[in-house]
């Protein structure tokens, strides 16, 4: 089981105590002036008239605003014994996720049904083996950002899966109706597709995994060495993380497969041209 020493941080200080608010000001400071960096790119997107001033000005505003809520509601959940904050916490981030890849794939019926169904199934599935295999104790300050991580994937990967799988079907409608014909089944007369939107969506996820370490310092191991922990220690968490998140998006990407295509045809087993229009 993962269990990491770290110097006393603010997580482990209370809120009520006033030099927790006075070091949360003085941490907040470095934030700030890692704004140089956004301004930087405002002035490079003015010089270039690329328009986009306006744009990277909300999006980091709303990543402050939304990660400084997130941090003082993961604070509270950190602090409370019950595990039903970890299961809330959780469908949460699978409510969200579920509609953010129901949305890059509009087109499928139900689409954001089917993904979070899927993401919720490939998630809890892989949580489940590394809690009962004792990788990560059931606890809210290891299980919600591993289901983070494990959550974040699964959404990409469902929703290419979903969108790669209408367009294959979509242009190469000649050749499903065709195997249908001649007496296949929907699964069977998509199963090229089906193949092929996998490969597409889960190609990122492997290569990534190929190069880790080699390219770029993933995110958990660098947080983990910033954090104070060895880079022995962290590379141990990130080779259980790159694993995970392999188990969990194949399961998730898989699942939608199967749950999406049967909306792509009439009880007759023809194509549905409601959903294959424009």
């Amino acid at each position: 089981m993962f269990e990491f020493s770290a110097m006393p941080t603010l997580g482990q200080m209370d809120p009520s105590d006033p030099n927790f608010w006075m070091d949360y000001l003085k941490g907040m400071l470095k934030p700030v002036a890692a704004l140089a960096a956004v301004l930087m790119a405002v002035a490079l997107s003015f010089s270039q008239k690329l328009k986009l001033e306006w744009e990277m000005i909300y999006a980091i505003a709303r990543a402050f605003l939304q990660l400084s809520i997130i941090g003082f509601v993961l604070q509270f959940i950190f602090t409370q014994k019950n595990a039903g904050w970890i299961i809330l916490a959780y469908l949460f981030m699978v409510s969200v996720a579920g509609y953010t890849a129901g949305q890059r794939a509009k087109h499928v019926p139900r689409g954001k049904y089917i993904a979070g169904i899927s993401i919720l199934t490939g998630t809890a599935i892989t949580m489940f083996l590394l809690v009962v295999l004792n990788v990560f104790p059931f606890t809210p300050r290891y299980i919600i950002p591993v289901a983070g991580m494990m959550v974040g994937n699964a959404m990409t990967v469902t929703g290419v899966t979903m969108k790669k799988l209408r367009e294959d079907v979509k242009i190469q409608r000649n050749l499903v109706e065709t195997a249908l014909a001649l007496g296949a089944t929907p699964r069977q007369a998509t199963l090229q597709q089906v193949k092929r939107s996998l490969v597409i969506a889960l190609s990122p996820v492997i290569d990534n995994a190929k190069t880790v370490g080699l390219i770029s310092l993933p995110g958990a191991m660098t947080g983990l060495i910033m954090g104070g922990a060895s880079p022995l220690e962290a590379i141990q968490l990130q080779i259980v993380v790159m694993n995970m998140l392999i188990g969990a998006s194949t399961i998730s990407s898989i699942l939608s497969t199967y749950l999406c295509w049967p909306s792509f045809f009439t009880k007759a087993y023809q194509l549905e041209d409601k959903v294959f229009a424009d």
